[in-house]
């Protein structure tokens, strides 16, 4: 059982490593030089320098970027859950001949290829005078929020026991109080995992930024991949800053999740 457990945990640890060195080397590459970076064998002493950091946060564009994203995402994610979570508690609790078509139709839009949604959606969003504007790609991210909203929050909304709910009726709770008052509660520690997921999905999200923008609403994986767009001289340490500061965000909206989890956990 001890040679098991050995065994267990340096597997775990193997991949462990294999998921944050990445991160770490790009890190590390991010405050390297470019001489530094091009050569055959691999550098963990050098001069560090704040020259890619710097040119990426001086840049107009990749401040923009950051802001289309943080409100594109954040504004996806809320939508989501105000128009998702209701209608997976409804299929959960109020079923009929239809609920399993609307999971299956929920399910399918994840399965359909983004660009054949995005060219009429592109389409729709020109003749509108919508196109390469927030508005677009909020809704736009808002179907994708929704839809991943309510697949993941009808297996919470099951767990919720019925004899809790039908209490909070003897109480004298209507249907709307048993689910915000009751049901949302409960089921909330397991509904994180979903608004995790939505985001992080939205945020690097690249071919509807790339085909529903054109300058104004650029998001921010666009603005790093354009970076990359100048010939044989690849600047390699801006492009790993860039990787960095499109990976803070998410990290830090997970390690603030991770702490609510832990916090609500300990409460209970």
């Amino acid at each position: 059982m001890k040679a098991g457990r050995v065994i267990a945990r340096m597997i775990l640890a193997f991949a462990g490593f294999m998921a944050v060195f990445p991160l770490f080397w790009t890190a590390l590459n991010a405050f390297k030089n470019n001489v530094d970076i091009i050569v055959r064998t691999p550098k963990f002493l050098f001069q560090p320098t704040l020259a890619n950091v710097s040119y990426i946060l001086g840049r107009s564009s990749v401040l923009e970027a950051l802001f289309n994203s943080l409100v594109i995402s954040i504004s996806a994610v809320l939508i989501g859950l105000v128009l998702g979570l209701p209608a997976a508690y409804a299929m959960v609790r109020y079923p009929n001949r239809w609920t399993k078509d609307l999971q299956f139709f929920v399910l399918s839009i994840r399965f359909l290829p983004p660009v054949a949604v995005a060219i009429p959606l592109m389409v729709i969003w020109l003749q509108l005078g919508l196109y390469d504007s927030l508005t677009s790609l909020i809704v736009t991210y808002s179907l994708v929020s929704i839809s991943v909203t309510i697949w993941l929050a009808i297996p919470s909304f099951q767990r919720v026991a019925k004899e809790v709910e039908e209490a909070a009726f003897v109480d004298g709770y209507g249907p709307y109080a048993v689910f915000g008052k009751v049901a949302l509660p409960i089921a909330s520690k397991t509904l994180v995992g979903a608004v995790a997921f939505s985001f992080v999905l939205i945020w690097n999200e690249f071919l509807f930024a790339l085909m529903l923008t054109s300058g104004n609403a650029k998001t921010l994986p666009i603005v790093a991949s354009e970076l990359s767009q100048q010939g044989m001289n690849v600047p390699w340490g801006i492009l790993n800053a860039s990787v960095l500061l499109l990976s803070l965000p998410p990290l830090l909206f997970l390690g603030v999740l991770s702490g609510f989890i832990n916090s609500t956990f300990r409460k209970t």
